[in-house]
């Protein structure tokens, strides 16, 4: 018989593990002595821990290794648990590949500038939006400014009375041929009503997106640095951008905060 930190030291494995794997069922020492606890193992098992670990390391989890030991490794079976992990292994390298490259992004910004960016960029999906808007067609970039004011306010005139209705403002700008094509308005779960445009925006699963602090007269270096971001990242532009006013209350706009958001795909 072999002690616990014996069979542990051939092993390779911690107490700790052949505890945990004890109280799971899978591998039961062949003796506890009744009066102090000591847990005792058989050479012969051995081989049971070996095939425990080689399934672990393969990423099964417990109930998987607990079936395979239980009932043995059914070829066709293990084939499709194998294709499966393969599938988990290959999405978690492209997730650490993409982490590796922002990572050295960043080392490369801050070896050329010596500090770092003042912007935080993260990429994640957006959800499709309900909006009760408004829209409209602007020539130039400076007309802007002086159209979405007026039409969050229609909209907020006419939906405005419903409790809750106006928690979630939202703009989207896209470039069309006669201009920039605004639509701005609230996320709204109501019915249709007269003033207002039901507008659908569709899921995005992959944006680049930044918050900017702030003044609105400065927003544009922000939008510059997100597209910076994106091509330094290997994405493109592939949709329409969206503002996301999280708080814009009062004329004194120091104190707003404004979630940039651009739909990238890869180039």
């Amino acid at each position: 018989m072999l002690s616990i930190g014996a069979f542990a030291r051939i092993g390779q494995v911690s107490h700790r593990m052949l505890r945990h794997w004890d109280a799971a069922g899978l591998l039961v020492p062949a003796r506890v002595d009744e009066f102090t606890g000591f847990r005792s193992y058989d050479p012969s098992q051995l081989e049971r821990l070996h095939r425990i670990v080689a399934l672990r390391q393969l990423g099964f989890g417990l109930e998987d290794v607990a079936d395979f030991l239980e009932e043995g490794v059914d070829a066709a079976r293990m084939e499709a648990l194998l294709r499966a992990r393969r599938a988990d292994v290959e999405r978690d390298y492209r997730i650490a590949a993409a982490r590796l490259v922002d990572v050295e992004h960043r080392l490369r910004l801050i070896e050329r500038e010596k500090h770092m960016s003042t912007v935080e960029f993260v990429e994640k999906s957006l959800p499709p939006l309900r909006l009760a808007a408004g829209t409209a067609v602007v020539a130039e970039q400076p007309e802007v400014a002086g159209v979405v004011g007026p039409l969050f306010d229609r909209v907020a005139s006419v939906i405005g009375s419903t409790p809750g209705a106006l928690e979630t403002p939202i703009a989207q700008y896209d470039m069309s041929e006669e201009g920039l094509r605004i639509t701005a308005g609230y996320v709204y779960t109501g019915g249709p009503r007269e003033g207002v445009e039901i507008v659908e925006l569709p899921r995005v699963d992959q944006a680049v997106c930044a918050v900017h602090l702030g003044e609105m007269s400065r927003i544009a270096e922000s939008w510059q640095a997100i597209h910076a971001e994106a091509i330094a990242r290997g994405l493109a532009a592939s949709g329409p951008c969206r503002e996301l006013y999280l708080r814009a209350d009062g004329e004194d706009q120091s104190g707003w905060v404004t979630e940039l958001q651009q739909p990238v795909a890869p180039v």
